[in-house]
């Protein structure tokens, strides 16, 4: 990436934009700031982002309300602020398609390993590989019909459609593809999709596989692609095909 990569920080605490974006600008981050949806939508039609950090609790327009509204026309990386108790809203942050989340009250220097995990992850090598050890030599990888095009990060269903997939979806199935039929535990999804650990509380990688398999699996409540090996982690039963 040229140019430094874009945040957009959406909160409607004064004092929280103004600790996130001095410290990421000295991390060499642009940061634009904004205190609710309508100030959003204006900045990313000025100036789209790399990543939206996003407050749960806005006054008007919840973050939840914001964040699905930027799934339905956008992939860009989505971390959400949630507070320390509030579980209910993170699992829905993620169902609605967030990539991650940030309880409150947080450590800056955790808040700046996630954006640059899913930003990495979110962009495309000048070698066209992807990051993350998530590239093969071959871009394009089939699996039970579908077809995976890890360059162009894109997703066709046997019948040929696009599938649209969240950084963290596309992330987590990468990790699948490049490790079919094997147990992968969720330490190991935490630490390959997100570069960190998880916590016994997080349900990050949970709530992602539980949207992609909405995706790819013919019945998402019987999943024949990513079974779940209980108290092991999840296993990626597909034969993969490259090039």
């Amino acid at each position: 990436m040229d140019q430094p990569p874009h945040v957009l920080v959406v909160d409607d605490d004064p004092d929280i934009r103004s600790l996130i974006k001095e410290y990421l600008e000295e991390e060499g981050f642009r940061i634009t700031t904004a205190s609710d949806g309508a100030q959003m939508r204006k900045t990313l039609d000025d100036d789209p982002a790399h990543l939206i950090i996003l407050d749960v609790r806005l006054p008007g327009e919840s973050g939840l309300d914001l964040a699905l509204q930027l799934r339905q026309s956008s992939e860009v990386p989505i971390i959400m602020l949630s507070e320390k108790d509030d579980v209910v809203d993170r699992v829905t942050g993620l169902e609605l398609g967030a990539d991650d989340y940030v309880p409150k009250p947080f450590h800056l220097r955790e808040l700046l390993a996630r954006i640059r995990s899913l930003i990495r992850r979110s962009e495309i090598r000048g070698d066209g590989d992807v990051e993350n050890g998530a590239a093969s030599s071959e871009s394009s990888l089939r699996f039970s019909g579908w077809r995976l095009d890890t360059r162009r990060r894109e997703l066709r269903s046997p019948d040929g459609k696009p599938v649209e997939l969240t950084a963290g979806e596309f992330n987590l199935l990468v990790a699948f593809v490049e490790r079919p039929n094997r147990v992968v535990s969720r330490d190991e999804l935490f630490d390959i999709v997100y570069n960190r650990e998880g916590r016994p509380d997080d349900r990050s990688v949970d709530v992602q596989i539980g949207r992609l398999r909405r995706k790819i699996e013919s019945d998402p409540r019987r999943p024949a692609l990513i079974k779940t090996i209980r108290g092991l982690g999840y296993l990626f039963t597909a034969e993969i095909e490259r090039g």
